[in-house]
């Protein structure tokens, strides 16, 4: 079912409390396809939403406004209470009833299947998955569940949680624009080649990452920062029950990321400058990367980290753009993007998705972002937490 490029416009409705990796992660990879995404805020007359897990994003219309639009797919979001938030717009309802009326797509991750869709009557007599807490009222409803991680039948598209959201997005864009379109996307994001199975980790000069009382985090973005690898490193280490300070390293609290999602931080990095944290993590998107680069006052906060031996990391483009040139991986073992790691001054463990040494921790892209960041919860907390989470999140099967 591939339109043509101009007429590819694709509707994501926002709410408070909505899982912001899948809001997203769907939001980012449909750009990354070519499509027109218009992220729809469903909140009374606000385009600032606040997701799960602290984490504002900024909409780019109000859902009233877009009524009008016929759109080539709706696909929603997941998270408590979200997905409700959904269910209860009745303009949103309007919009998705007329897509499958009129046999266009629309999709649904996480709870959004089983709270919004089913209530909406839009699953009966369909095979459908979702979140594993949601699949009885999923049966239920008169629809039959199945436990694939994404699934298609007919114009209507499911998937199970956050941990299944970049296949899922993937799979819209291939439904979109075709399966070529849909590889020449996934190839970049550096997905995982064995969705669902236990990642691991390369550690070279093992040491004990420890913290007091509560784990602090900083985690900088400025304009042009990758939103899938800020927003999943936020979101799985708060999920942790870190104490995560988001900074913007700009003169403004709204950040423009990569793929134009707008997100908003906690602090300006001079606040932020003031504390000491257990952790600095950068995340990457090159132009973002090289706004790190040349912040002096990050850049000091990274060697002084480095200096008194606290944990620091970056992913993607960071670690070649903003570590190596600072001589933050002197001595270090690293990874960075693919086409950038060639920028490393050793590159001998490169092809690994997570590089630990020492203090340091790296990692590649979007789709090891997740891996990245449950490898930090493991190095703080321990294995076993990492794996509730990774399972709660159904990056890996439940």
């Amino acid at each position: 079912m591939a339109s043509s490029p101009a007429s590819r416009k694709v509707l994501v409705p926002i709410a408070d409390g909505a899982e912001p990796i899948e809001a997203v992660y769907i939001i980012d990879v449909l750009r990354r396809g070519g499509a027109d995404v218009t992220a729809a805020s469903v909140e009374d007359h606000r385009l600032l939403v606040e997701a799960c897990y602290g984490v504002k994003i900024v909409a780019d219309a109000l859902i009233a406004d877009c009524t009008a639009t016929v759109f080539d797919l709706v696909a929603l979001p997941g998270g408590l209470p979200g997905a409700a938030r959904l269910r209860d717009s009745k303009e949103l309802e309007l919009v998705v009833k007329k897509q499958a009326e009129e046999g266009r797509l629309y999709a649904a991750v996480c709870a959004s299947p089983a709270v919004a869709l089913v209530s909406w009557g839009l699953l009966t007599g369909l095979k459908a998955t979702g979140y594993p807490s949601f699949m009885e009222q999923l049966a239920a409803s008169g629809a039959s569940t199945v436990e694939s991680r994404v699934h298609k039948e007919g114009n209507v598209i499911t998937s199970r949680g956050p941990g299944t959201t970049m296949e899922f997005a993937v799979a819209l864009v291939e439904q979109l624009c075709g399966k070529e379109k849909a590889d020449e996307v996934a190839g970049p994001l550096v997905m995982r080649p064995n969705h669902g199975e236990e990642y691991t980790i390369a550690e070279f000069n093992a040491m004990e990452w420890t913290f007091e009382n509560t784990l602090q985090v900083l985690v900088p973005i400025a304009n042009s920062t990758e939103e899938m690898e800020a927003v999943t490193i936020i979101d799985v280490l708060r999920r942790a029950e870190a104490n995560v300070t988001v900074a913007s390293v700009i003169d403004k609290l709204e950040i423009v990321a990569r793929r134009e999602v707008k997100l908003v931080a906690d602090v300006l990095l001079d606040e932020a400058a003031t504390r000491t944290y257990d952790l600095i993590v950068l995340p990457g998107g090159l132009a973002g990367a090289q706004t790190f680069a040349a912040t002096e006052k990050l850049v000091d906060m990274l060697k002084k980290q480095r200096d008194a031996n606290r944990p620091y990391g970056a992913i993607c483009a960071s670690p070649a753009h903003v570590l190596e040139p600072h001589g933050l991986l002197k001595g270090k073992k690293a990874t960075a993007f693919p086409p950038m790691c060639d920028k490393l001054s050793d590159q001998s463990e490169i092809n690994n998705r997570i590089v630990i040494d020492g203090n340091l921790i790296t990692s590649r892209g979007p789709g090891t972002a997740l891996e990245f960041s449950l490898a930090i919860v493991e190095k703080f907390f321990g294995r076993e937490k990492a794996l509730e989470i990774a399972k709660a999140m159904i990056f890996l099967h439940p």
